[in-house]
């Protein structure tokens, strides 16, 4: 007897990437879609009709246009980790140069999504919030890679307060446009290396003393 052969099983595997590549499509076209006009002024028509899909299908992907919102932000915070990345620099000064170039270039190209993201979104949406923390976290470790000491908890502070004076000249920047970012970049590394100074003089917090305790008197 001739054995039959089996059908091979459909491959998964394949079929995942299929919706994982469509995902990464529609983010990117969100991130630029928001990147334009505000969430209050985008519809699911408006996503559906730029995407070119119908408004059912997109809700398939994201049951609800904030679902959308918030991955196509949380996608723009993992772009703009990705494109500072300056595993190529061959000093610290010139890693964090290259680090603010292109963390320029991004927001030139995606300035509202930016603006949404530092700002906060959806008022004080607390998932847009810790999308933004976790970014400035990742931040933080990176730059604490660089330095050629330990980072003590106010090195880390001093450092997270830098990144806030980032995010706001560079939203200034973005807003207003009458300086160029040239002149703004070297001032701002000459400002994360006061931080650094700051942080590595500062002295280790003291141990608390160890209070004893009391003898209760005999009666």
């Amino acid at each position: 007897m001739v054995a039959l052969q089996k059908k091979p099983a459909p491959r998964k595997t394949r079929t995942r990437l299929e919706v994982d590549e469509r995902k990464g499509q529609l983010l990117a076209m969100g991130i630029k879609v928001f990147s334009e006009r505000g969430y209050d002024e985008v519809s699911i028509d408006d996503l559906a009709r730029a995407a070119g899909i119908s408004k059912g299908l997109l809700y398939h992907y994201f049951p609800t246009k904030r679902d959308f919102y918030i991955a196509a932000l949380k996608q723009a915070a993992s772009d703009l980790v990705l494109r500072t990345d300056t595993a190529t620099a061959s000093t610290p000064e010139e890693s964090v140069m290259l680090g603010l170039h292109t963390y320029f270039d991004f927001v030139e190209e995606h300035g509202g999504a930016y603006l949404a993201l530092v700002r906060g979104g959806l008022g004080t949406d607390p998932e847009v919030y810790g999308i933004l923390e976790e970014t400035r976290a990742t931040f933080v470790e990176r730059i604490v890679a660089e330095l050629p000491l330990p980072a003590s908890p106010v090195l880390r502070m001093l450092l997270r307060g830098w990144l806030g004076f980032v995010e706001a000249t560079v939203t200034e920047w973005l807003l207003r446009r009458d300086v160029t970012r040239e002149e703004l970049i070297p001032k701002m590394v000459m400002v994360l290396g006061q931080v650094v100074a700051m942080g590595a003089s500062a002295p280790a917090p003291r141990p608390r003393a160890k209070t004893k305790p009391q003898r209760r008197l005999s009666r």
